[in-house]
């Protein structure tokens, strides 16, 4: 198949979810959002296999039901860092077997060797080592029996994205060459002989922590890559020292989530809802030491809040909690609307905080009502911030975004501590001085602020619109 047609049968597959032979098949992306984490169900006359399940695993049930499959295998195509696989969770609920790549004492499942084929309905799935993003990753070749040999769509995990290609460092920065080096040999040597027609199905799109500069298109084939992906220009050489030259931000719950899906993470309760709190129960659960996560925006956080919280607006949940929050404590929400419950709990599930404990029912008016102190921030305009540093009056500026942003331009003075560090530098600060926080638009200073306040830090402030509200405005920045 010529480049040309790639694009059109990308969409044919991926859109529309079905691919039509003579025999029936079904084909579809589960997309998690936040993570940005995509699994894939694929079914063919009864039976189905499902690639990197999420934890909350009924909608791949919900998928075999409405086709009349039976869930055969589930196929991991590596041992993933960002969230906790579900495959333990379906396979209980389905027998399914469990297959992973070989090289790491997993305690569940069995390891697919290089080549080794596994078959359900009229399509074959055909089992490939892709080593660098981790040591044991897998990619997956699925094939139609009654067209030969020759597959059709390619899952990459981790290896090969749209636009990108997998980050390497995760082995450590002395195996970072290493790794480097057998990533671009899994993309040369393995995936792209699959042919320029193969379409390709990675675990994440544009967003995930998981690679550099994932592109916000979703579908692509080998064709496309070899044409429009960065990474896929360069000789082995400029590939490498790419890689190890990447600047990533691991965060510490990476370490639970590589242990949940070496071990194998606890079941989830089916039992267990979330259920709304009076703010007497509310009270007590926080003085019993339960942590508050208040998800509703920055500028609602900085006007009241409960002392202590934490803000974390609610699509930055699957970005940040797992920077600040710890996995033996019980967890508090506080929500913006009831309705964003659900969402909220499936976040916090798919980074394996099991321990959520309810919500402040009514919201914060409820809790304003009955008299119980709130804390509040400041909140700067940019026009206000600018005002404060130009009358020269003692400001503490506090920028709290990557280290690829700061380059890209920052206000003269500033210090740079990405949010996702701010607590081990906490002590550098000065209590006596006012702190303001600033990222690209607001959120994660939200973040840095509430942290500030928890530790003490009483004059804070959230610079509303960030460093593109200063750009937009015209005020200058320094590289």
């Amino acid at each position: 198949m010529n480049i040309a047609n790639c694009s059109s049968l990308v969409i044919y597959i991926l859109k529309f979810q079905y691919y039509e032979t003579g025999r029936k098949m079904r084909f579809e992306r589960v997309k998690s959002e936040g993570l940005e984490h995509i699994s894939y169900f694929a079914s063919s006359e009864g039976q189905a296999a499902v690639i990197d399940p999420r934890r909350d695993c009924e909608v791949y049930l919900d998928l075999a039901k409405k086709e009349e499959s039976k869930i055969k295998f589930i196929f991991e195509t590596h041992r993933n860092e960002d969230y906790v696989i579900g495959s333990l969770e379906l396979a209980k609920l389905t027998g399914a077997s469990i297959f992973h790549g070989s090289g790491l004492d997993f305690k569940y499942g069995e390891g697919a060797a290089d080549g080794q084929n596994f078959s359900f309905g009229a399509l074959r799935l055909t089992a490939l080592q892709t080593p660098g993003h981790t040591p044991e990753s897998m990619s997956y070749a699925l094939s139609n029996i009654d067209d030969g040999e020759k597959p059709f769509l390619v899952f990459t995990g981790d290896t090969l994205f749209v636009g990108e290609v997998g980050r390497t460092d995760l082995s450590g920065p002395e195996k970072a060459e290493l790794m480097s080096g057998k990533l671009y040999d899994s993309i040369f040597k393995k995936l792209l002989p699959l042919g320029e027609g193969v379409i390709i199905c990675p675990a994440h799109s544009g967003g995930s922590i998981c690679g550099r500069a994932i592109s916000d298109r979703e579908q692509s084939t080998i064709g496309l890559e070899q044409l429009n992906n960065p990474a896929l220009q360069k000789d082995k050489k400029d590939f490498v020292q790419t890689k190890i030259s990447e600047l990533l931000e691991t965060p510490p719950y990476f370490k639970t989530m590589e242990r949940y899906n070496l071990e194998g993470p606890p079941f989830l309760s089916k039992s267990k809802t979330i259920s709304p709190l009076s703010t007497r129960e509310f009270e007590m659960k926080m003085k019993s030491g339960a942590l508050v996560l208040d998800t509703r925006s920055p500028l609602a956080f900085g006007g009241a809040h409960v002392k202590g919280s934490y803000s974390i607006w609610l699509k930055g949940i699957p970005s940040f909690t797992g920077w600040f929050l710890p996995y033996d404590k019980s967890i508090l929400l506080i929500l913006e609307e009831k309705e964003h419950l659900d969402q909220a709990f499936r976040y916090l599930v798919r980074l394996g905080y099991d321990q959520v404990e309810g919500y402040l029912g009514g919201g914060l008016s409820r809790w304003y009502g009955r008299a119980l102190p709130l804390e509040h921030l400041g909140l700067l305009t940019v026009q206000q911030f600018k005002g404060r540093l130009s009358e020269g009056g003692r400001m503490v500026v506090l920028d709290v975004r990557t280290e690829e942003e700061w380059e890209e331009g920052h206000i003269e003075g500033a210090i740079h501590i990405y949010v996702g560090h701010l607590p081990e530098h906490i002590k550098e600060f000065s209590k006596d001085e006012p702190i303001a926080v600033i990222c690209s638009i607001g959120n994660r200073s939200s973040i840095g602020a509430s942290i500030l306040r928890r530790e003490g830090y009483f004059e804070v402030y959230n610079v509303l619109g960030g460093m593109t509200a200063w750009k937009n405005a015209g005020y200058l920045t320094i590289r």
